[in-house]
């Protein structure tokens, strides 16, 4: 066993689950409410996680949404579906875990509600053939605000600033955790087993200079993800599946500055459940200023903006990349690691209802042009020409009106030139490693295992750090595979034999 500090204070429990996000409390909850005693770790000084961060949708099938507006759908559609999004990696897919997914995100959904949380849906997202998207409200932290205090309710002792060290070992089989809980070395045994729920390794430098060099400098959205649990599971000889499989660099706008009083509001259900009532039985058009109020969130504007002619440029008014082809390592470059978008009346228009969006967004799937105009003013400019842009958002106006001529002189492959006024900008825009699909190789029963392909005895992992090879594209899955993994190997860990 690995020795910590003499003195050092020793705490026994059932199970230990690491990491305190969606992944990580689903996983706990369901371990305490199948009788095991349950501690979780939480390395930050609060919950949350990346699913704080998200936009916050789960992509299910065969839900009471889907069957209140008639649409039949099942699982094997769902499974089917999802390889269309895979597109080149699709051979590179876990098909068991896809199995795992969709056969059980639609309970997962169903329970999430019974916690409380709230969703309107089901929303479109081609190439799925069906909508199956449910988008949370009011946003993505109604996850964590239910599931802390259903945590709590069923017993979950919950050690915030507390990381993870190392695990601790009898032979070959993962006994429990050494961690720093608020400042002082402590050795946590596990009888049952211990859960690696600690996101991806998005900010781990090390782990993506591994699997694409090129992104080991990209900033990360969630700048703990770390990858502490991949590297406790690579320190036992377990492998990452799809370590390359990397989101970035993403195009991000930042979070608004600043919370309102609406944003600051706890997201009971006197809250939500007047707000799912009138967005399911009244014209959305109705609402949406007032839902859009509630994004907190980090939002990824569509590559389809620059397929249209949208243009970036940098703070000194420059065009510096072709923003078709993985314009974020061209942002990364620039002064302060940002850009705006940039483009006319004709495109404006074009993106103020669907198919053309500007952004997904929580609670009313898609955001246009007039939605950023009227609920994102600290992203959103206008100007009657483009020198008034300049002056709006702080750049040269030679600098810009020499861009767009440069641009207009050899606009090719559809994309039309920028001419209509008024012109228009979104940003600034960021470039982010958004998220990591390498997850440590994991069973069906969510077991880590080794090199050799069999199970580490007492180690398991859940949500992006036992992803196992699952390609998770499109919306709405990893937040699924996120709660529905917690959930079902907190219920497999805590029915293990005690060591």
């Amino acid at each position: 066993m690995i020795a910590v500090a003499e003195g050092s204070p020793v705490i026994e429990t059932d199970v230990v689950v690491i990491g305190g996000g969606g992944a990580g409390l689903a996983c706990a909850i369901a371990a305490a409410s199948n009788g095991a005693k349950t501690i979780l770790l939480e390395k930050n000084s609060r919950l949350g996680g990346t699913t704080w961060l998200s936009i916050g949708s789960i992509t299910a099938t065969n839900t009471r949404f889907q069957k209140k507006k008639g649409i039949r759908d099942t699982p094997d559609e769902h499974f089917e579906d999802m390889a269309l999004f895979c597109g080149p990696d699709a051979h590179k897919d876990n098909l068991e875990l896809r199995r795992i997914l969709v056969d059980n995100v639609t309970d997962t959904l169903a329970w999430l509600m019974n916690l409380g949380v709230r969703f309107i849906g089901p929303m479109p997202e081609p190439p799925h053939r069906k909508p199956r998207m449910h988008n949370v409200l009011p946003n993505s932290r109604s996850y964590i605000y239910h599931l802390s205090r259903e945590a709590k309710r069923v017993g979950v002792d919950i050690r915030l600033n507390a990381r993870a060290d190392k695990p601790l070992l009898d032979g070959a089989r993962v006994t429990g955790v050494s961690a720093n809980i608020n400042g002082r070395q402590t050795e946590v045994r596990a009888r049952r087993g211990v859960v690696l729920a600690s996101g991806d390794y998005s900010a781990s430098r090390e782990i993506k200079a591994m699997f694409d060099p090129a992104l080991a400098d990209i900033d990360a959205i969630n700048g703990t993800n770390t990858g502490d649990g991949h590297r406790m599971g690579l320190d036992l000889g377990a492998p990452i599946r799809n370590g390359e499989l990397i989101s970035g660099p993403s195009l991000r706008f930042r979070s608004p500055p600043t919370e309102s009083l609406l944003q600051q509001l706890p997201p009971t259900q006197w809250l939500t459940l007047p707000m799912q009532l009138a967005l399911m039985s009244l014209p959305i058009s109705l609402f949406r200023s007032l839902v859009l109020s509630f994004m907190t969130t980090y939002l990824a504007p569509e590559p389809m903006l620059f397929d249209a002619g949208a243009i970036l440029i940098n703070k000194n008014g420059e065009r510096f990349t072709d923003e078709t082809k993985k314009p974020g390592f061209g942002i990364a470059k620039q002064p302060d690691k940002m850009a705006y978008i940039l483009f006319d009346n004709e495109i404006a228009e074009k993106f103020s209802a669907w198919p053309y969006f500007v952004s997904t967004a929580p609670g009313v799937a898609y955001a246009y042009v007039p939605d950023y105009r009227r609920v994102r003013p600290d992203v959103y400019y206008q100007g009657a020409t483009l020198d008034a842009l300049a002056s709006a958002i702080d750049v040269p106006q030679n600098a810009i009106r020499r861009s767009v001529k440069a641009y207009n002189d050899t606009a090719t492959d559809g994309r039309r030139p920028i001419l209509r006024p008024p012109f228009h900008a979104l940003g600034p825009v960021l470039s982010w490693v958004v998220l990591t699909d390498g997850g440590l190789a994991v069973s069906t029963r969510h077991e880590v295992l080794g090199g050799n392909g069999s199970a580490i005895p007492g180690l398991y992992a859940v949500g992006a750090t036992g992803q196992g090879g699952l390609v998770l594209a499109g919306h709405g899955h990893h937040l699924g595979w996120a709660f529905t993994s917690g959930r079902l190997a907190g219920k497999i860990v805590a029915e293990a034999p005690a060591c």
